[in-house]
């Protein structure tokens, strides 16, 4: 593979830049080198020599004298050896072990299927803001993919090169240079009255009908309501704590586990009365479920429960909710627009209804008893 090269050499200290050209396959490259002395090797006394590539003189001249500068200046770092994959992978193992579990799976989702598919086999300190801007391009153009989606690219990637950063393996981050797009923020239809009426209908007697009332009367996050637990019920004071979710982990074993409210933070709240005695039929519901089930009971001390104590699945929950809302008319609404409806026009008919029908357990029969007023689908709406 013969190559030639046209040498051009500095001024002293200031390193050398050559033309060189290569023939690969039958073809011809030419590129451009820069070669400059980045310190001596304690061990033997000999100077430490890097260089420099690029596709013009011009791109490499820039770079060799913003090396040159940092050697001048105290500030030279080695250049990184590491590839955009490897350095993706460090960030992930090493710097996201506090990240909660399903944004870790977001994270990882992002990494293998965007970042690494573009840019995994690129130099890390290689990287340049416009190959990054023509990515974020080309994820809409091609793609087609959201602006939300791009939005949410970003900020995985410049959240792994910020760590690059501070780390030293890069001296800025390439990725704060780009343009992202302007975000749509999709129409939010909240569910109205009406709507809620006859969903409230549709949910009499289903096996999670409970779940979705206190959902409703309290605001409480998917999460939150299916990750409550007893020892954070107080009856006597009428109050919940809030103080953690449920969360399944999508990678390895799938299982569930229990992991901190948003934001980190807990939280109090004290629903009306009726959402307290929904859940002591709650309560009555699983001693009658516990007796049945004997020593295949599992203890797992959560208020939401199906017949042998484990955990509701959020997705089975959310499933069933989508057939009720599409029994209901509003075949768009989603679980989390439970937690946005103003309910005080509903309070008090509910209220009423359990002052009149105090619940107490069934110990004949498992069947679900409808917690829902028999007058609800009377009811004007607002």
């Amino acid at each position: 593979m013969p190559r030639t090269k046209t040498a051009g050499r500095g001024t002293n200290g200031a390193g050398s830049i050559r033309k060189l050209t290569t023939e690969k396959n039958g073809k011809t490259y030419v590129y451009w080198q820069a070669r400059y002395t980045a310190g001596f090797d304690p061990a033997t006394g000999k100077q430490v020599q890097r260089s420099i590539t690029g596709k013009t003189k011009k791109e490499v001249a820039q770079r060799l004298r913003q090396v040159t500068a940092e050697i001048d200046q105290g500030m030279y770092r080695e250049p990184c050896k590491l590839t955009v994959s490897e350095w993706l992978d460090i960030w992930q193992n090493d710097f996201l072990v506090s990240v909660k579990p399903r944004t870790r799976d977001c994270y990882q989702t992002v990494v293998d299927t965007h970042l690494k598919d573009r840019f995994g086999t690129v130099k890390l300190d290689s990287l340049r803001p416009h190959e990054i801007q023509r990515f974020y391009n080309e994820l809409q153009s091609v793609k087609h993919l959201s602006s939300k989606t791009v939005h949410n690219i970003h900020g995985v990637f410049h959240k792994a090169l910020q760590q690059a950063v501070e780390l030293g393996y890069l001296r800025v981050n390439p990725a704060s240079a780009c343009k992202l797009p302007r975000k749509e923020r999709a129409e939010i239809k909240p569910l109205d009255s009406d709507m809620i009426h006859k969903f409230l209908e549709a949910c009499k007697g289903h096996r999670f009908e409970s779940v979705y009332i206190v959902t409703l009367f309290t605001g409480l996050r998917e999460g939150e309501v299916l990750g409550l637990t007893w020892d954070c019920v107080d009856f006597a004071k009428g109050t919940l704590l809030i103080n953690k979710q449920l969360q399944r982990v999508r990678r390895g074993s799938g299982a569930f586990q229990f992991i901190s409210p948003k934001n980190g933070k807990s939280r109090c709240i004290t629903p009306a009365p009726f959402v307290m005695e929904v859940l002591k039929h709650q309560r009555d519901r699983q001693k009658f479920w516990r007796s049945a089930a004997g020593c295949a009971w599992e203890d797992s001390n959560l208020v939401f429960t199906n017949e042998l104590g484990h955990n509701l699945s959020p997705q089975t929950v959310y499933l069933h909710f989508k057939k009720l809302a599409r029994q209901a008319g509003c075949p768009d609404a989603r679980f989390h627009d439970l937690r946005h409806y103003n309910v005080n026009g509903l309070t008090q008919t509910f209220s009423n209804f359990f002052a009149k029908n105090q619940l107490v357990a069934c110990s004949s029969a498992p069947a679900q008893k409808s917690l829902v007023p028999q007058t609800i689908s009377t009811l004007s709406p607002g």
